[in-house]
């Protein structure tokens, strides 16, 4: 008795389908090119998620920077001060306190300063 295949392979279209959900026509509705899309998206997100976190140290440099100069310091400068102050602040919260707390982050500035 032959085996009949149709079951599955529709069940298996239909999750590429569902994948492609939003994309452009042709990998919507060509399976090939859809699974094609969708390996190619799955690459692009692995590779993303790993940018992500460069580019938002990249922005906290950038905050921690902008307001080390107006605290009269410079950006490496502070890092380093704060390294020899034995002060453990990781960048996230450093960009948040010059953001939404300018006076904490004087006087985070101020202890790195003395440190030298």
């Amino acid at each position: 008795m032959r085996i009949k295949r149709g079951v599955t392979t529709h069940a298996k279209h239909q999750k590429i389908r569902k994948a492609t959900k939003g994309m452009t026509r042709g990998n919507r509705s060509s399976i090939k090119r859809g699974k094609q899309a969708i390996t190619k998206s799955l690459q692009y997100a692995y590779r993303d998620r790993r940018n992500r976190k460069r580019t938002f140290r990249e922005l906290w440099n950038a905050r921690i920077n902008a307001a080390a100069r107006l605290n009269g310091t410079t950006y490496s400068r502070l890092i380093n001060g704060l390294k020899k102050a034995n002060i453990s602040l990781d960048r996230k919260v450093l960009a948040e306190l010059a953001v939404n707390e300018p006076k904490a982050f004087e006087t985070v500035v101020k202890a790195a300063k003395l440190a030298k």
